[in-house]
């Protein structure tokens, strides 16, 4: 279960990186390639990571859509020129807060490494 901890750490991390990129709102998120830059790359870290989480984890979290959050990865990646940024703009507004809600506590244990 360590290395889906560190891998859910990573989830978070990205989560709470987009949501302090966008405090600006959406008229700043859209007038600005380097949000929209960092925004696309940790929602791709958030992907990716989420791919890496063991089968055992995701069987264990149904509720969560995995395929989907791993498909954005493949969007995001394959059509990086591309990318339409305001359906960014609409994940990040309407997809991450539910992912956010979602997301496992973090598993700890005696042999767990803290973050």
């Amino acid at each position: 279960m360590t290395d889906d901890r560190l891998y859910l750490i990573h989830i978070q991390e990205a989560v709470a990186r987009i949501e302090e990129y966008v405090q600006g709102g959406r008229e700043a998120f859209m007038q600005s390639r380097l949000i929209q830059d960092a925004v696309i790359r940790n929602l791709q870290t958030l992907a990716e990571s989420t791919q890496r989480l063991s089968g055992e984890f995701k069987h264990q979290h149904p509720d969560m859509d995995w395929r989907a959050i791993a498909g954005l990865r493949n969007v995001l990646v394959h059509d990086y020129l591309g990318v339409d940024v305001a359906r960014v703009w609409k994940i990040v507004q309407e997809q991450l807060p539910r992912l956010k809600q979602q997301l496992p506590e973090l598993p700890s244990g005696p042999n767990t490494p803290r973050p």
